[in-house]
């Protein structure tokens, strides 16, 4: 019988561009195809440290299987390590649509002055979106206007930290510093909380929200203290995602 191609890896070259290295880390993730099996094929605890994660993207690539948009989130975190010029953070949707409720993450990615993403979706303008945004915001409304195309309403938009580029530490990803309860916020409020959270961001001056700081995570329209959150069940980050 005939063994289904296994993609090829990407490898940075010196002579790529940024931009051209996240396509060709895009291309990968799509050539692996986005999970419409309803199984998931690998498990992804999001309270584990980056480095037994990054175990998880090293097996994805091993195993070359098709997979959903937190698996993507991942995967992109694992294939652009060790490139200190790209910063990479998760970007969270829940959306309404019909009745239901829907989740769906994103990598954003941050470079010489310019925002862009990685994912997967069943949607091609869901997941990646190229280097070319001047702002966070812009980069987040181009997200809610994509969404209105299939009458979804974005709910909620949370945005998480800076995630290391050491795949050794034993940090678990900061998933939402700032959560915005967007369908209750004018877009100019929504953007200049965003722009503030950027700034911040840029200047790396933020502190994962579970640490003890003076700095807590900037919630808008509900309290979502440390203790409290960390009580609560885990949610999947793509249950029942449609995006």
């Amino acid at each position: 019988c005939v063994q289904p191609s296994v993609p090829p890896v990407p490898n940075y070259k010196l002579s790529m561009s940024i931009p051209e290295w996240l396509q060709a880390i895009q291309t990968y993730m799509k050539m692996l195809q986005y999970n419409h099996t309803g199984t998931q094929f690998f498990e992804i605890r999001k309270t584990r440290p980056l480095s037994g994660l990054m175990e998880t993207a090293r097996e994805m690539t091993r195993e070359s299987l098709p997979i959903k948009c937190l698996e993507a989130v991942i995967l992109g975190i694992y294939l652009t390590n060790g490139q200190p010029s790209v910063e990479r953070f998760p970007i969270s949707f829940k959306t309404h649509f019909s009745g239901n409720y829907f989740h769906h993450v994103v990598l954003g990615i941050y470079c010489n002055g310019r925002y862009g993403s990685l994912g997967m979706s069943r949607r091609s303008d869901l997941m990646d979106k190229p280097l070319t945004y001047r702002t966070l915001s812009d980069l987040i409304f181009e997200f809610e206007d994509s969404y209105k195309k299939y009458l979804h309403s974005v709910k909620k938009v949370k945005i998480g930290l800076y995630v290391p580029h050491e795949p050794h530490s034993f940090q678990p990803i900061e998933w939402k510093q700032l959560v915005l309860n967007v369908s209750k916020m004018m877009r100019t409020e929504v953007r200049k909380e965003l722009e503030k959270f950027a700034r911040d961001m840029r200047m790396k001056i933020l502190k994962p929200s579970s640490a003890h700081s003076p700095m807590k995570e900037r919630s808008r329209g509900k309290s979502l203290s440390p203790r409290r959150r960390q009580a609560s069940p885990q949610r999947r980050a793509c249950r029942r995602d449609k995006s």
